[in-house]
């Protein structure tokens, strides 16, 4: 084994980087923080294993689809109500969503965590879903859609995935097809939530002016209520690695984006061998744009 290297061989960032405190509730909703001395703002958001890794073919996009309800109102705020809040608090509301996991944070004054966090709380378990509203985000998502399949240098990191793990969750999109789209139903998204958004499945994480004993508490509060147990059963794709090439020419084109990948350890392996084991997966790669077009 080789040795220990000596404290001041590492970086002074790195010897100076604040305590990471995680607790876990009697739910199994998780909290981690890491407190910044004399910072004035703090950022904290929900991490929710739910993305399009847990979706099925006919549903493939309701996890990107509710990231865009969640802003649409609540039964304690409409969204003029929820915007303007956020504006007059001097803060930042914002989501993604990956293929493993939907994130939403908000970044605010350090006065202003605990409204942070009941907020969080109330767009993600509050959400009004209404049926005008999924409506008109159909539009907004197919026009992200026509955006995105513009950019080659985004498009073939979903054709990458797509290859590498064909037949699988972690195939699909995060957008999903245009079909579901235009077809996915209020039902649809509620049974996504119903089955996936429950405590153990959540991880509350701030970093900056937080109290972590303080956090906890507003995270007993305002979550105490997520179920913690799914309301159906969901058995999700392994993360089998298949390994092989795509190629899709644009003759008109003189620039040719190449993305190359591996198969390597899962994010949670605790072994340095490769370990696709279902839980996550990793795909380590790198991505290249040339000055002429490539060969086929």
């Amino acid at each position: 084994m080789a040795p220990l290297r000596a404290l001041s061989s590492f970086p002074s960032y790195i010897l100076n980087a604040p305590e990471t405190k995680t607790t876990t509730l009697p739910s199994g909703l998780r909290i981690a923080s890491e407190t910044t001395t004399g910072s004035e703002t703090a950022t904290v958001g929900v991490w929710i294993d739910a993305g399009s890794r847990y979706e099925n073919a006919s549903n493939n996009g309701s996890a990107h689809f509710l990231e865009h309800m969640a802003f649409k109102g609540t039964s304690k705020r409409k969204q003029q109500e929820l915007e303007v809040e956020i504006e007059n608090m001097g803060g930042h509301l914002n989501a993604y969503t990956s293929r493993e996991q939907t994130v939403y944070y908000a970044k605010v004054f350090k006065n202003d965590v605990g409204k942070a966090v009941e907020i969080l709380s109330d767009i993600l378990l509050n959400s009004n879903l209404d049926q005008g509203a999924i409506d008109r985000e159909r539009e907004v998502i197919l026009r992200e859609m026509e955006e995105v399949n513009k950019l080659n240098e985004e498009l073939v990191l979903d054709h990458l995935h797509e290859t590498a793990f064909q037949g699988t969750g972690l195939g699909r999109t995060i957008l999903g097809p245009e079909a579901n789209i235009r077809s996915l139903t209020r039902n649809d998204l509620i049974d996504y939530i119903e089955t996936h958004y429950t405590a153990p499945r959540m991880v509350i994480a701030a970093a900056g002016a937080v109290d972590h004993t303080e956090l906890c508490q507003m995270a007993d509060t305002h979550f105490g209520k997520v179920p913690t147990t799914p309301k159906a059963d969901f058995t999700m794709d392994p993360a089998v690695f298949t390994g092989s090439d795509k190629r899709i020419r644009f003759d008109k084109d003189d620039v040719a984006h190449v993305a190359l990948a591996f198969e390597g350890a899962s994010w949670t392996s605790e072994v340095s061998e490769p370990s696709l084991d279902g839980t996550r997966a990793s795909l380590d790669g790198t991505r290249a744009s040339l000055d002429e077009a490539s060969e086929p």
